[in-house]
């Protein structure tokens, strides 16, 4: 047979290692959760202008926006797809890259930009358009009015199709192999 446990036995006083009598009577808790999460629809619509506005979360989307129009500005660069959505309903996004900062820097321009898209795109943007915002390292220090201007320029610009020109390949770039000098 195997080797077995000693068998427990308690002192003659009580166990020394568990508290004798009855334990507490559990604390009271809220039986349902109300009110944590606000059920919001997918994509919440202006009261003013009774637009459609959504957020663009997949890969895909945000690829296919930077084959759109492009829109440079000191504080973000915009894109915009305007054949994404044939409903009129707009959508946005935000990214910013790495090299901005770390991430404090990064998240806090991030919630910048969707302010001012959520300010601004109900009004302005172009109907059925996919619209991304790429922070760059002057928008974190820019004055949000500032920010707001060259919004509604870019917008402007971006409506009467009149984008930058595409990216050169370089160093920064990508460019893959070219580039680098392969």
């Amino acid at each position: 047979s195997r080797a077995c446990p000693p068998p427990w036995l308690p002192h003659p006083y009580g166990d020394a290692w568990w508290p004798q009598g009855h334990p507490r009577p559990p604390r009271s808790r809220p039986q349902e959760a109300l009110g944590l999460i606000a059920e919001t629809p997918v994509a919440p619509v202006d009261d003013a202008t009774g637009r459609r506005i959504g957020i663009i979360a997949k890969r895909a989307d945000f690829l296919a926006a930077n084959n759109g129009t492009r829109v440079a500005r000191p504080g973000f660069v915009l894109l915009v797809n305007p054949l994404a959505r044939a409903d009129g309903s707009l959508r946005f996004g935000v990214t910013v890259t790495k090299r901005i900062g770390n991430a404090v820097a990064r998240n806090r321009m991030k919630r910048r930009l969707r302010a001012l898209a959520r300010e601004i795109l109900p009004l302005q943007g172009i109907a059925g358009a996919d619209h991304v915002l790429i922070g760059r390292e002057n928008g974190i220090e820019r004055d949000f009015a500032v920010l707001r201007q060259e919004l509604e320029a870019a917008l402007a610009r971006a409506a009467a199709g009149k984008g930058d020109p595409p990216r050169r390949n370089g160093p920064r770039g990508r460019g893959g192999a070219k580039a680098h000098g392969r």
